[in-house]
């Protein structure tokens, strides 16, 4: 279960056995969120916020910051996301200290 980063306490993962369409999720403090990444021809169309089952998830100022957070990063995340599961690359996680406004 490889991370990919730690925003402000949520680490933000993919699981080794995942499926598309491309995501990440997000944890903190038991509670779980994911983030689907929806492309089309290359590139983002939507990013949608769904409930991962039988988990808690993501709420308040945390949700906000992981909805942001993605957006953001989305980019990134397709790139870690080709990286990992196409090219069996692995991942040093990385840790963000400033607050995405």
């Amino acid at each position: 279960m490889p991370k990919l980063y730690e925003y402000f306490g949520i680490v933000i993962l993919f699981y080794s056995s995942e499926h598309q369409p491309i995501h990440v999720h997000g944890k903190f403090q038991g509670r779980e969120s994911k983030a689907e990444i929806i492309l089309y021809e290359g590139k983002i169309q939507e990013i949608r916020i769904v409930n991962v089952p039988q988990k808690r998830p993501l709420e308040g100022n945390k949700l906000a910051d992981f909805k942001k957070f993605v957006e953001v990063y989305a980019d990134k995340i397709v790139e870690n996301w080709i990286d990992y599961f196409v090219y069996n690359k692995s991942i040093k996680p990385k840790i963000i200290t400033r607050r995405i406004k």
